[in-house]
């Protein structure tokens, strides 16, 4: 194969370049051009330089809002004025020059301070000087304009998106984009999508959901659009732009039909109101050119974005194109195997009247360019690797010790600028701080490769707001977080509102894949504790895989259909169906930091085949965090142990806003954690519905093997265990070693944007407590829960984590908790010193869980507990308190539940291996229930197998009742 490191993008830039200016087969004039004076040019992201005119530059001067991780609370106002070392970054020029100097006012050379009136700029070469004025200016920073496609075609319907990045932050914010004659914008033919909310149409935007919030939030809509100017001025006013989520304003105009060539300008520029009202220039990297051309110029292959990946015999020997029709009578097709300079034809089956071609007869492992070729045009170029792309080619050589992280991160760039393709990691050891993804780039990991993370990786994001108020924690009277109802730092912990201190990071992209079956690891440089920023700047990545508002993402191993599965007698995973236990097919990672992968905001997701922790167990917390993703699929994944939950679907605030989270479908999930195994919520500033989960082995727990909670307002449903909606259930589900199998619940922890709070003494059953009450956000809700066939034995916490030794029999000290369902419930008014001074938003004061279904789940606790615990009556959940541990001990054995509207339990046993005096159920404030069909255990000195109190409309029959223990004189 052909090493392909001068592979670059300036040969095929300047192939394009001819194309569209001669024709194809026209020929460059070989005039000489005489040397130019040189002329200061900004760089694409320049934002202090306002405007260059012929002898002055203007520099932007004003303030803003900036914390980093490091920055004292109450001192991130800072001033934009910028130094002469930055401002000689931010420019280039024209031609090479043999020097560039800022002198000051006295004439002296200035290396380094703040730029000020009386700076002057001189730009030397051959020809000879070019002097500049510095000209500082109050003035917003300047912010940068893309366009994704910089040409389009003359007379035919083309699509322009842009792409606007403000220079910086700020609320209500109005962005003013300005157009040429010729492209109008109305509310019907242009959407808009503001920081990562989503796309709507322009006539949509004052009706886009700003996500949910509490009452104290500034803003009841994402923003206002204004079209003036004959359609060639929109303006988008009352824009909450604090958040950074990549591109600020993505803006897509659809059936653009230009009628001239030429070169056409579009601008924008933007309005801050805080800290103070400034302006960008609207120049300089706020303007963008458009080329309309004859030639057509949205050429581009076909990608498969088929999951999971795979590969077919004729995956590199043809491929698909497509394009706008163009309406010449005939189109024909080039290639080029050395980037341009020759050119055949190639054998394509085209149809140009539907703008569609196949090329069929390619060779494996080549670099390809194509081009489209009509009488009097062509288009642009596009490129196609025909095979699995050595990273090596890249001249990256495997070491244990060479930082590869620049050349891996060049060689992602050249596959996403030729297309997309997959990079091979063959055999050898890669080190790296951060992997930038690009969309359509896939890595394959090898079988003998290894991935391993560096020290230094990205530092956190500079932000608008400071997070330090949350970082301490959060207690039941730590009123910290909440103090700025509008910080949507304060709102989750400290790793889910930082994305860039990651192995591999993404933002905005799509269709991105990380498969194989090499290894991944943090190599113990991923931190795991929330105080990651308390440490030394080399030692802040905290995450694996760090993706925020991406689309069509895979990460796992080499597929396989079979189900996988846990044989208890090796301790290991096996494929159903196999001869022989074999897991060669798996992606290996561990050692992976707090989150093994945090998904924020990021839709149609599949990861599968994945084995955790197989020859390290240290260094990991979180194995999938989903927050407020959709479509999410995951199959076939062992964790040996980890010290967070596995598999977390939820939804945050650390977008600046929140997303629903909806369908995921999740199967065949095995592993041992000090945390969840599932944990549907806790984190549940929006909805979250529709999960099904088929075939779950806990061989550990020491929270919940299987834990819903919705603690921050949103709404949970339809959630189903063992139903099988994600194929057959070929095996009944087990839980061993949990600390408390099942844990439903519902607090009022209220971390949402614009929550308040305040602190009240108040009275419970017997208990005197002092705590913060959410004032304004409504309780969540969860209903509709269905578990189905499922073992439980060995209850108690039993996680190998931190032992040790695989698993610490049970010998008494250990915690251990019933299956708890917990609803919600405010203390009543005359319980509270001075009153309850507030109403929630909807009018509810108790939360109530409602409709859930227990069905052939059968537990065996450890029992032991004495008759007098059935007077145990566990608090209410709440601020800092929400977890198994805060309920106690509860009064029954098998099922504890209060505040449940809608409860079922059948064909199922509750047993114990102990003598237990306690209920075998208890129902508090139980508002219907249907026991049926059940088999329990009641010790000869307890009252009753159940007790319910508060309750009404309770039910049971066909109840099995044996006293002492399983089997022994039963009574119906």
């Amino acid at each position: 194969m052909k090493k392909i490191l001068f592979l670059i993008g300036v040969s095929i830039l300047s192939t394009t370049a001819t194309m569209a200016a001669n024709g194809p087969g026209k020929p460059n004039s070989n005039a000489t051009i005489p040397l130019p004076l040189p002329r200061a040019i900004p760089r694409p992201i320049s934002p202090h330089i306002a405007a260059i005119s012929a002898d002055t530059i203007k520099v932007v001067t004003g303030s803003t809002y900036a914390y980093t991780v490091d920055t004292k609370v109450n001192e991130g106002l800072v001033s934009t004025a910028t130094t002469a070392a930055h401002l000689l970054a931010e420019m280039q020029t024209n031609v090479a020059v043999y020097s560039h100097q800022i002198t000051g006012a006295d004439g002296k050379p200035k290396d380094t301070g703040i730029i000020t009136a009386g700076d002057r700029l001189t730009l030397t070469n051959a020809r000879g000087s070019t002097i500049y004025y510095l000209l500082p200016q109050q003035q917003a920073l300047t912010g940068r304009l893309e366009l994704q496609r910089p040409t389009i075609t003359a007379q035919v319907k083309n699509t322009i998106t842009l792409h606007y990045t403000a220079g910086q932050r700020s609320p209500d914010a109005t962005v003013v984009i300005k157009f040429p004659a010729g492209i109008n914008i109305t509310a019907e033919n242009t959407t808009v999508n503001i920081i990562g909310r989503g796309a709507v149409l322009l006539k949509d935007l004052p009706h886009q959901s700003i996500g949910r919030t509490g009452t104290r939030y500034s803003y009841i809509r994402t923003g206002e659009a204004v079209i003036s100017g004959n359609g060639n001025t929109l303006t988008l006013r009352h824009l909450d732009l604090r958040p950074a989520n990549g591109p600020d304003i993505v803006l897509t105009i659809h059936d653009v039909t230009p009628a001239n060539t030429g070169r056409y300008f579009i601008s924008a520029a933007c309005t801050t109101s805080q800290p103070a009202v400034l302006t960008s220039s609207g120049l300089a990297g706020e303007t963008t050119s458009l080329w309309v051309t004859n030639n057509i110029s949205d050429f581009k292959r076909v990608l498969i974005k088929d999951k999971p990946y795979h590969e077919h015999s004729n995956d590199y020997t043809q491929t698909q194109f497509r394009w706008t029709p163009h309406g010449a009578a005939k189109v024909s097709m080039e290639l080029s195997t050395d980037t341009g300079r020759r050119w055949s034809a190639a054998k394509a089956t085209i149809d140009a009247e539907h703008g569609t071609a196949t090329v069929t007869g390619l060779g494996k492992d080549r670099l390809y360019h194509f081009r489209l070729v009509f009488k009097g045009g062509g288009s642009n170029i596009v490129g196609y690797y025909t095979g699995l792309l050595d990273i090596k080619h890249f001249g990256v050589q495997s070491s244990d010790t060479t930082d590869h992280t620049d050349r891996i991160n060049e060689a992602i760039n050249f596959v996403h600028n030729i297309g997309g393709g997959t990079l091979l990691f063959s055999e050898g050891t890669y080190n790296v701080r951060t992997v930038h993804l690009q969309s359509n780039v896939y890595l394959y990991i090898g079988r003998q490769a290894t991935i391993r993370a560096l020290k230094g990786a990205d530092a956190p994001e500079t932000t608008w707001f400071s997070d330090k108020a949350y970082r301490s924690g959060l207690s039941p009277t730590d009123a910290g977080p909440y103090e700025d109802p509008e910080n949507y730092l304060t709102k989750q912990d400290v790793g889910h509102h930082y994305f860039h201190n990651a192995m591999f990071f993404g933002e905005r992209l799509d269709n991105i894949k990380i498969i194989g079956n090499g290894l991944i690891t943090g190599n113990g440089n991923l931190v795991t504790s929330d105080k990651v920023m308390n440490n030394q700047p080399d030692k802040r990545a905290d995450k694996m895989f760090s993706l925020k508002l991406c689309t069509n993402v895979e990460i796992g191993g080499i597929h396989r259909d079979n189900d996988l599965w846990y044989d208890s007698t090796k301790d290991m995973p096996y494929y159903e169906g196999l001869d022989i236990a074999d897991d060669s097919n798996m992606l290996q990672i561990d050692r992976a930091g707090h989150f093994v992968l945090l998904a924020t905001g990021t839709d149609t997701l599949f990861v599968h085949d994945t084995y955790f922790g197989k020859m390290n167990q240290t260094n990991v917390r979180d194995i999938y965090d989903f927050m407020g993703c959709n479509q999410v699929t995951v199959r076939n994944i062992f964790s040996r142990v980890s010290s967070d939950d596995i598999v977390k679907p939820g939804s945050d605030c650390s977008l600046g806003f929140t997303r629903p989270a909806r369908h995921y479908r999740v199967r065949n999930v095995i592993g041992d954690t000090n945390c969840n195994l599932f944990q549907i919520g806790s984190e549940t500033a929006d909805d979250i519905m529709d999960i099904c989960v088929d075939n779950i082995y806990v061989l550990g727990a020491n929270k919940a093997g299987f834990s819903i909670s919705t603690n921050d307002g949103g709404h949970v449903k339809d959630i189903h265990l063992n139903c099988g909606h994600t194929g057959p259930v070929n095996r009944r589900s087990r839980m061993q070693r949990t600390t408390a199998p099942f844990f439903i619940s519902i607090s009022n922890r209220g971390r949402v944007i614009g929550a308040t709070v305040g602190k009240y003494t108040f009275r419970e059953e017997d208990r005197k407590r002092t705590e913060l009450l959410v004032q304004n956000v409504s309780i969540g809700q969860v209903e509709n829960i269905l578990i189905n066939s499922i073992d439980i034995s060995e209850v108690y916490s039993g996680s190998s984590f931190g032992n040790g030794i695989r698993w610490k029999p049970f010998d008494g000290s250990q915690s251990r908790s019933t299956s708890i369902i917990a609803g919600y419930g405010l203390p009543a008014s005359g319980d509270v010193e001075g009153g309850l001074d507030f109403t929630l938003p909807d009018g509810r004061h108790t939360g109530y869980i409602r409709n859930v279904v227990f069905n052939d789940v059968h537990i065996t606790d450890k029992g032991g507990r004495p008759l007098a615990d059935t007077a145990n009556r566990p608090p209410e959940l709440g601020v800092g308190q929400y977890n198994v541990s805060n309920l106690k001990i509860q009064p029954s054995y098998g099922l504890w539940a209060r505040h449940v509207e809608g409860l079922a339990v059948r064909e199922s046993s509750f047993s114990y291996e102990k003598q237990d005096g306690r209920y075998a159920l208890f129902l508090d404030d139980v508002k219907g229930a249907e026991i049926s069909g059940v088999k329990v255990v009641r010790a000869a000195d307890a009252m009753e197998w159940l007790r319910s109190v508060r309750s009404s409309g309770i039910q049971w029959k066909s109840i099995l009742v044996y006293r002492d223990e399983w089997g022994k004189t039963s009574s119906r």
